[in-house]
């Protein structure tokens, strides 16, 4: 059996991401899990509650519940419950679940499965000690079933590929929990998968052109809560913006169609800087391209080598008078040489 550690931190992260990936810890080692095609599921702030409990246990008990790679890892177990001493079940209840789990490798499954009921036995009451216990075991159950599923044809560029492994996913969820189970544990997940599968699909519709995707996008992303956007918006307008930029330039479109399409996905304001980038962008390919058919010219000239080295050197700084660029333009010059694809920015 296998477990993979997920782990997200949102993202973000920087256009680059952040992002974004994302690690989930198996029961079944042995089975392609259908959980490892599924989108990461990241921390976020759980919600409000009327009491929290803390474990305070001190640092030899904590240790007594951590493997050797946790030991300087502090328990992630902020459990919620209402002042009759019920639970309140969310993102951090599912993340106190995983902190265990993850142990799996250093630890067995049984062993994993004693401590978490020796630690919550310590550390809550009645009734939240049994509703824990019952949450627990199921989730257990469910996280082995999910490393059972089997993933679908693969084709991993198709939202329906995704979105049959969520609909799997969701309906071995309905059979381990109930619906308000199944929002406190997974609702904030939930919302990034359908999104991440809406946004294919409006990337996928070939009966849409790319200043209509653009615009799709954009109202899509509107819809997300406010702390998603903060994660995700420079991630995914940067994928964005490099396929419809490549859709618009595969059939020839214009400059005002690109602008329009920017127009939509990131706004007015943005679609100026992008146009400077490209100015700037394309002055450089120019002087580069210009300088190195100069330059070409004279290496296969009749001069000496010694005077072919100073007229290149003093045509570099001619053309190239900044220090930064100049670091920069040897790059082109061992590619060029070499026969290679020059580097410019798209």
């Amino acid at each position: 059996m296998r477990i993979i550690w997920k782990n997200m931190s949102w993202i973000v992260i920087c256009f680059i991401a952040l992002i974004i990936i994302a690690i989930i810890f198996w029961l079944k080692p042995h089975n392609t899990s259908i959980k490892n095609e599924l989108f990461s599921d990241d921390k976020l702030t759980a919600q409000n509650s009327e009491q929290l409990i803390s474990a305070g246990q001190s640092n030899a008990e904590v240790q007594s519940f951590s493997s050797k790679s946790q030991q300087d890892i502090q328990i992630n177990c902020q459990i919620l419950v209402d002042h009759s001493n019920h639970l309140i079940v969310n993102e951090q209840t599912k993340d106190c679940f995983e902190y265990f789990i993850t142990q799996y490798g250093e630890k067995g499954l049984d062993q994993i499965r004693a401590d978490f009921l020796v630690f919550i036995k310590v550390s809550y009451k009645e009734p939240v000690l049994s509703q824990l216990s019952d949450l627990w075991s199921r989730y257990l159950q469910y996280r082995e079933q999910l490393g059972q599923l089997q993933l679908p044809i693969p084709n991993k560029d198709d939202a329906s590929y995704y979105q049959e492994i969520l609909s799997k996913t969701n309906n071995l969820r309905k059979k381990s929990f109930s619906d308000s189970e199944i929002q406190g544990l997974f609702g904030h997940q939930d919302i990034y998968d359908r999104y991440t599968i809406d946004r294919m699909r409006i990337l996928e519709e070939k009966n849409l052109s790319a200043v209509e995707k653009a615009e799709k996008l954009k109202a899509l992303f509107d819809q997300l809560p406010k702390d998603w956007k903060e994660n995700l918006q420079q991630l995914n307008q940067l994928e964005e913006l490099r396929k419809l930029t490549a859709e618009i330039k595969a059939h020839g479109g214009s400059a005002e169609e690109l602008r329009e399409m920017r127009t939509n996905l990131v706004g007015t304001e943005a679609t100026q800087r992008l146009e400077v980038l490209d100015q700037q962008r394309s002055d450089w390919k120019q002087r580069v391209n210009q300088y190195l058919a100069a330059r070409e010219s004279i290496i296969h000239s009749s001069m000496s080598d010694a005077a072919k080295q100073s007229a290149v050197s003093q045509l570099r700084t001619q053309q190239f008078n900044d220090q930064k660029e100049q670091l920069r333009l040897q790059t082109f010059e061992t590619i060029h040489d070499q026969g290679g694809k020059l580097p410019f920015a798209e």
